[in-house]
């Protein structure tokens, strides 16, 4: 994974906020439901981003009206972080949405006082994978048949890392 291509992305991603939680919804369809993954509802979207310690951002091309890319959504409580969903329109995979929304998250938790981030990535995503374990993060376990395609079944593994004061 690398960086950004230059003016591909807005460097700020937008906060998210419950208004947005019909664009989450087909984002996440978008990038979930060709792997046989069920996406999350508009529904399941307004219910976490409205608890506390949930945040989340959306990444974005610029322009006059901005399109989004992708998002990740996260929470922070008693000194850690999670990500709960990070996705990327297939068609902008590899071009530096998620490294952007990762290091955003990573910054925002340093924000909410969190020392450690968590996530759970399917066994077989190796570009997801790829990103996470070029950012720092390490095996910390797995959950077997954590994810269901159809009638398949894939582990998750759980990866972890320290976040520095800045967010790095």
């Amino acid at each position: 994974m690398t960086d950004a291509e230059p003016g591909f992305l807005r460097p700020d991603p937008i906060p998210i906020a419950l208004a947005h939680g019909p664009l989450l919804e087909a984002l996440h369809d978008a990038a979930f439901s060709p792997r046989g993954e069920r996406g999350w509802t508009t529904e399941e979207f307004l219910t976490l981003v409205g608890m506390e310690g949930v945040f989340g951002f959306i990444a974005v091309a610029p322009g006059a009206e901005p399109e989004a890319l992708g998002f990740v959504l996260a929470r922070a409580v008693a000194g850690e972080g999670e990500i709960l969903t990070i996705a990327t329109r297939p068609d902008r995979c590899r071009r530096g949405v998620g490294s952007l929304l990762l290091k955003r998250t990573l910054a925002e938790c340093v924000r909410w006082g969190a020392e450690t981030l968590f996530l759970e990535v399917a066994e077989d995503n190796a570009p997801a994978r790829a990103l996470y374990e070029g950012r720092g993060f390490v095996f910390q376990g797995r959950r077997k048949g954590y994810y269901r395609r159809g009638a398949k079944r894939i582990d998750a593994l759980v990866l972890s890392r320290t976040i520095g004061a800045c967010g790095h």
